[in-house]
């Protein structure tokens, strides 16, 4: 049990009551109607209860008892805000689609991320930063960068997986990620300017969910430290990059801070502010690095005891690798070709979600299965709620890549497959994660085998899931290649 933390939360119980007495006064009573449940203590809530949950693995347990005890919506408080719980494919949707809703991060993260982050923006706003990344993100624009990722993948596994006996997967796929995300998104070499921004990133993550107590030893203290610091040096970056596109000196295609500095409007003027481009790059960044890292150390360690996987997927590569010439990086083209390796990793997104879940907030009255959300009220969205749903996927805990041969044809119903969101506020970064995921699976499954060196093999969530001691294998090279 996390002491401090509830510790610290008590000491704020007595004078936030008074801010949220201020956030209720003038609501009309409409207990009658509101989801079942419970808010629980003032400002702690059921907060402490979830985050013991995540930190145990036992989060699907936490929320499956609450949706067998109250049905799929249900209210509670978290993170200091009366919050409505809610499951299942139909309240995905709605959840996706409502425009009355928006979205809304607990305060921990909106102070870390900052008030220009895309994650908080909606309408116009919203649209106008998305459709700004989209610019970086198109395929006429991915093809050109699948060279780049071939080569930091390469060069990766060189220094890091080479002449080992075994390795720790999670943290070398975290310096993978974000190698090839420094270089696409900053266009920052190799060096102590990356290093200095990877160790900074390693603590942003720790205090978005922690409760917002800033004092000096708290997870969130810590969090917002380090996110002050990587947005100072991508203010540097910033500036340093806008001087070359007023010089004429950056290509447009280059990374996506130039890219975003490069897109003006009708009248000429600059889609994002230098503020914009700053918090909207630390965001791709936080999304980027630790979401696909996530993916493909799953996927290590499901194949670690899938033989018959592994197999199919070392066929299906050996195919791709032998009609190339020695050294040849890989194309968009044959990306196209690794269908079975990104069933695969569909498999593992339904089974380990990366994210949680996600948090809107009710920007009016509005009512859910005849049950009443009072506006300013937090909605709480979980993916794992549809994706372990047996009466959705037969034998959920049962890893099954067939699942997504023939989407077509699958009785699951829209909005049951959620590991990128959806709607307006899909992720927008989806086809950057697969071809990470397909290049760096190409050279792992062809050059490696390999076992797991814990027996136990489990993992916990400190927000994202980790597998334990960070998943370390033993590794054999493969003599045909």
């Amino acid at each position: 049990m996390d002491y401090l933390a509830i510790a610290v939360a008590l000491v704020a119980v007595v004078s936030s009551i008074a801010i949220i007495q201020l956030l209720t006064r003038g609501r009309k009573p409409c207990a009658a109607n509101l989801p079942p449940g419970s808010l629980g203590l003032p400002v702690i809530g059921q907060s402490l209860g979830l985050l013991r949950a995540l930190r145990s693995n036992t989060n699907d347990q936490w929320i499956q008892e609450r949706i067998d005890r109250y049905g799929p919506v249900s209210k509670l408080s978290l993170f200091g805000t009366p919050t409505v719980l809610i499951a299942g494919p139909a309240a995905n949707k709605f959840m996706f689609f409502s425009s009355a809703l928006a979205t809304r991060q607990p305060r921990s993260a909106q102070r870390i991320l900052g008030k220009n982050s895309i994650v908080d923006l909606h309408g116009a706003d919203h649209r106008r930063v998305r459709g700004a990344l989209q610019e970086f993100l198109r395929p006429d624009m991915l093809k050109m960068y699948v060279r780049t990722i071939d080569g930091e993948v390469r060069r990766h596994i060189d220094e890091n997986w080479a002449n080992r006996a075994t390795v720790t997967v999670m943290p070398l796929m975290k310096t993978l990620t974000f190698d090839v995300i420094s270089a696409l998104l900053f266009g920052l070499e190799r060096g102590a300017r990356r290093d200095a921004l990877a160790g900074d990133f390693d603590h942003v993550m720790e205090g978005m969910w922690a409760i917002p107590v800033n004092l000096p030893f708290t997870a969130f203290r810590r969090s917002l430290e380090a996110s002050g610091r990587a947005r100072r040096a991508l203010e540097a970056i910033t500036r340093e990059k806008k001087e070359k596109v007023e010089g004429g000196k950056a290509s447009r295609n280059s990374d996506l801070i130039t890219c975003l500095l490069s897109l003006t409007d009708e009248h000429g003027e600059r889609v994002l502010s230098d503020e914009e481009i700053v918090a909207n790059a630390i965001v791709a960044l936080i999304a980027g690095h630790d979401t696909t890292s996530i993916l493909m150390t799953f996927m290590i360690r499901q194949l670690a005891s899938d033989p018959t996987t592994l197999a199919a997927m070392v066929q299906e590569h050996e195919e791709i690798a032998k009609n190339k010439a020695d050294g040849e990086a890989l194309t968009w083209e044959d990306l196209a070709k690794m269908k079975l390796t990104w069933r695969v990793a569909q498999e593992t997104l339904r089974m380990v979600p990366p994210i949680f879940g996600n948090f809107r907030v009710a920007l009016q009255d509005i009512e859910l299965d005849g049950y009443f959300i009072p506006k300013g009220w937090q909605v709480l969205w979980t993916a794992n709620a549809t994706h372990m749903d047996a009466s959705i996927y037969h034998e959920p805990a049962k890893f099954d890549p067939s699942r997504f041969e023939n989407q077509s044809a699958s009785a699951a119903p829209p909005c049951s497959f959620v590991p990128f969101g959806g709607g307006p506020r899909i992720c927008p970064g989806i086809e950057f994660s697969r071809m990470e995921t397909l290049v760096t699976m190409h050279y792992l499954v062809r050059h490696f085998t390999w076992k797991l060196s814990c027996k136990s093999d489990t993992f916990v969530r400190n927000l994202l899931p980790s597998p334990l001691h960070g998943l370390p294998i033993q590794i054999e090279h493969r003599t045909s290649a």
